[in-house]
């Protein structure tokens, strides 16, 4: 039975791109054993409520409801279950997929051609699907141009909730996109792209309730899984079922960070329902504090199945020497 003994957390500011913020959560039982956790950014408070955690009793994440330290805090409790009772993530979910179908994701360039030697980087890597980020200016052009390099690419794109109007997006789907994700801010706006669009218009949802709204408005036919928006990976597995018994189709995709939260953000996307490629291939392995780090070869990346909880090993030497501040309870 887990019982927190000591708990610790690391702000952390990572050495690549803009040098994001990560913060991470180390629980340890009173036998010893260790669970981590990461939330992706600062998480300013997190110290104040995870002492609650302390010399409670428990048999599983399941039964503590609203884990303290939001999801940081409750993958630190999936992962040390998970590791005290040698059990995957993977497993643990209901996850069945022992490797992932990767897809890539591609900012907005500054010209069409260097989005071409992009992608072209990654198709020579094995990737055989990319998301291309678009923007209102941004969109028919750079899609016209991958499409006509690449005739057999898999391609989506993602909105970032950018456009107002259909047009353009009606436009896209002429180049064969597999999916138009996050399109609009709102749910109507999305079921009348839906209706009008070949491909699976994906929408993010931050409950259940939300994409239940979805599913009943016909918003779209696909689901964007992103875990930190839950909150818990209870939440995400509810979710993930709620979608499947809709038909819908679901992407995985998860926070950059030090490696810990695309290690769950695998796990979640091993679970049968998450049908498309997933977006776990990122940050650089040169960012990760995991080992071995969260990767794709040949654009494929595998599920940790034979290691219990994340599945990776920490390397608290680098933890500490990155973390920028710690607290200890």
């Amino acid at each position: 039975m887990p019982r927190v003994r000591e708990l610790e957390v690391f702000r952390m500011t990572l050495p690549y791109g803009r040098r994001p913020e990560t913060t991470l959560v180390k629980l340890t039982d009173y036998g010893g054993m260790t669970g981590w956790g990461e939330f992706v950014g600062p998480a300013p408070h997190v110290e104040r409520s995870l002492p609650a955690l302390i010399g409670v009793d428990w048999e599983h994440p399941a039964e503590l409801g609203q884990i303290p330290g939001g999801s940081a805090g409750d993958m630190a409790c999936w992962d040390l279950w998970g590791r005290m009772n040698g059990v995957p993530l993977a497993d643990a979910l209901g996850g069945s997929r022992t490797s992932l179908i990767g897809t890539v994701r591609l900012a907005a360039d500054r010209s069409v051609e260097s989005m071409i030697a992009r992608v072209n980087r990654h198709v020579c890597a094995g990737y055989g699907h990319v998301t291309l980020d678009i923007h209102p200016g941004w969109d028919v052009e750079p899609l016209r141009a991958v499409r006509a390099a690449y005739p057999g690419l898999a391609i989506a794109v993602d909105g970032h909730g950018a456009y107002t109007g259909i047009g353009q997006l009606e436009a896209l789907d002429a180049y064969g996109v597999v999916a138009i994700e996050r399109p609009f801010k709102d749910l109507l706006t999305s079921a009348d792209l839906q209706d009008r669009v070949t491909a699976a218009v994906a929408v993010e949802v931050g409950s259940v309730a939300e994409l239940d709204e979805a599913v009943g408005l016909n918003a779209g036919r696909a689901l964007l899984l992103r875990p930190a928006l839950l909150g818990s990976l209870g939440a995400v597995r509810l979710v993930h079922d709620h979608a499947v018994a809709a038909g819908w189709d679901i992407i995985c995709a998860g926070g950059h960070g030090a490696g810990l939260a695309r290690a769950a953000t695998v796990a979640v996307a091993s679970m049968p329902g998450c049908s498309m490629p997933s977006d776990v291939a990122e940050p650089p392995r040169s960012a990760q504090v995991v080992l071995p780090p969260v990767d794709a070869s040949g654009g494929v990346v595998a599920v940790p199945l034979t290691q219990p909880g994340l599945g990776h090993t920490v390397d608290e030497t680098r933890v500490r020497r990155l973390a920028r501040e710690s607290f200890r309870v």
